[in-house]
């Protein structure tokens, strides 16, 4: 195959020398030929100038770290040095001297990474991504004229994964910051960056996606740009020189690159590193919600209408959602105004708010909605979540007509119970088989809403389920340890 296709190709580059030695080119058409260079150079990008431009204010970053020195290999060669001492008077040549006693570990510098960054401004200030400058005792920027500095770590932030570094030099090529509500899909953009050591390359390609959610914080610009190990850090940009994000990560099997990488939005690396800069930490605000997606089905079983906003599955205690009134089950649909499309907005959302502000929480509950305020409060280190209470000793379960219809059967919540998981009423899944069983549900949860009706005991769940169209799905608000979610069950015909 590949032979014949080499043999197609030369015959083809004759016809084509015959053509231009014969004057034949003037058969086609002088519009055709007008239009062929525009044509060309629309689909194929001369990245010449914006080398010579952004170029200079792309650096190349060398980390080191601190390992501890010891155990069985220390210990040889403190021996060996002891050795060459008694024997020769001196130690042996090309070893560390002996700085602690045996068996105590010693520390020694050893190469950790090396990525990519660029210039944020004149005075010294270089941005680049939290993971390549992570753990490192030592930080070496390399600007594109060969001089070399040593960088103070000025703040990163892990979440978005942005740091910012500090020389100290004057008079530096900044980057030129772009507008990324001008970035739009399949334009041509470029890369700069140090993949696996290789300073100062250049790659290529167009913008595949935006708001690509692959994390909590940011909503990342997808491209085909190739991007490898090393070019973490290195700044992502537009035909117009304008830097629009930090190439952070790619989608690999083989850990090079598969045609999908990633960048930080350059407007969300600026707002980090601005507090960065300013105090050396991102604050963020947090009202104490565990969040899901609200699925097609569960949103037309509840009379929501299309799936949008964000599941509240728990509330912690005592945090702003819950001092705001926001129970387990409901729906934020918006905040402060904004509308939550996705359970990922709303953390970029309240995120961004800063502590000690008043916002407005719309929430989506039993059929209704309703606003309701919420304190927001500063974002902390995550906890572990709290192991959920010992089982309880059931009542006699209650199975009625309706119950068993859809494999349930249930009893009363203790108050011990209801104290425990902070709640007003439910009741106990003692058994769920048939329907129940295969919508999820599974004895020891506790089931607080039928369809948009809040039960608070086992008469009040019989009555709702008498009202409900049993031939049609069954939208059920359950507990599990201290998680809320819908489970949609089918009754079988």
């Amino acid at each position: 195959m590949f032979q014949a296709e080499g043999k197609t190709g030369l015959h083809a580059c004759l016809l084509a020398a015959a053509l231009a030695v014969t004057g034949s080119a003037a058969l086609v058409p002088a519009a055709a030929q007008a239009q062929q260079p525009a044509a060309a150079a629309r689909v194929l990008p001369d990245f010449t100038d914006l080398v010579d431009q952004v170029g200079p204010s792309v650096v190349n970053i060398r980390t080191t770290e601190r390992v501890a020195r010891g155990g069985a290999s220390a210990e040889m060669d403190e021996e060996m040095q002891e050795f060459f001492r008694r024997f020769f008077g001196q130690p042996l040549p090309g070893m560390p001297r002996q700085g602690s006693r045996r068996g105590q570990p010693q520390e020694e510098e050893r190469p950790r990474g090396v990525g990519s960054g660029f210039i944020l401004t004149a005075d010294g200030y270089v941005m680049t991504n939290a993971h390549v400058v992570e753990d490192a005792s030592e930080v070496i920027v390399t600007l594109a004229d060969k001089r070399e500095f040593k960088a103070k770590i000025v703040g990163s932030d892990k979440r978005t994964d942005v740091a910012v570094v500090k020389i100290d030099a004057t008079g530096l090529p900044a980057v030129k910051v772009g507008d990324i509500s001008r970035l739009r899909v399949g334009e041509w953009v470029m890369a700069i960056g140090s993949p696996f050591g290789l300073d100062n390359t250049v790659t290529a390609g167009i913008v595949s996606a935006k708001q690509r959610d692959t994390g909590d914080y940011l909503p990342f610009i997808q491209t085909d740009v190739a991007v490898n190990p090393g070019n973490s850090g290195g700044p992502l940009i537009n035909m117009r020189g304008e830097v629009v994000g930090i190439n952070s990560q790619i989608y690999s099997r083989s850990g090079g690159f598969m045609g999908i990488s990633f960048a930080i939005p350059i407007d969300e690396a600026i707002r980090v590193s601005e507090q960065l800069r300013a105090s050396g930490r991102v604050t963020r605000g947090r009202i104490g919600v565990q969040i899901d997606q609200v699925t097609k089905d569960v949103a037309e079983s509840i009379g929501l209408g299309k799936p949008q906003g964000a599941l509240v599955r728990g509330v912690e205690t005592g945090s702003p959602g819950d001092k705001g009134g926001i129970e387990a089950g409901d729906i934020i649909l918006k905040f402060d105004g904004t509308a939550i499309d996705k359970p990922s907005d709303l953390p970029r959302l309240v995120g961004n708010t800063k502590p000690g502000t008043k916002s407005t929480v719309t929430v989506f509950r039993r059929g209704k909605t309703r606003d309701l305020t919420v304190t927001v409060a500063e974002l902390e280190p995550d906890k572990p979540a709290r192991v959920p209470g010992s089982r309880e000793e059931p009542t006699p379960s209650s199975a009625s007509a309706a119950a068993k219809s859809l494999g349930l059967a249930v009893s009363e919540l203790s108050a011990e119970r209801k104290q425990e998981l902070k709640l007003r009423g439910g009741v106990r899944v003692d058994a769920a088989s048939e329907a129940a069983a295969r919508a999820g549900l599974r004895e020891g949860d506790v089931i607080l809403a039928v369809g948009n009706v809040e039960v608070a005991n086992v008469r009040e769940f019989d009555a709702a389920l008498a009202k409900i169209d049993r031939s049609k799905p069954v939208s059920v608000l359950f507990r599990r340890g201290e998680w809320a979610q819908y489970a949609l069950i089918r009754p079988s015909r």
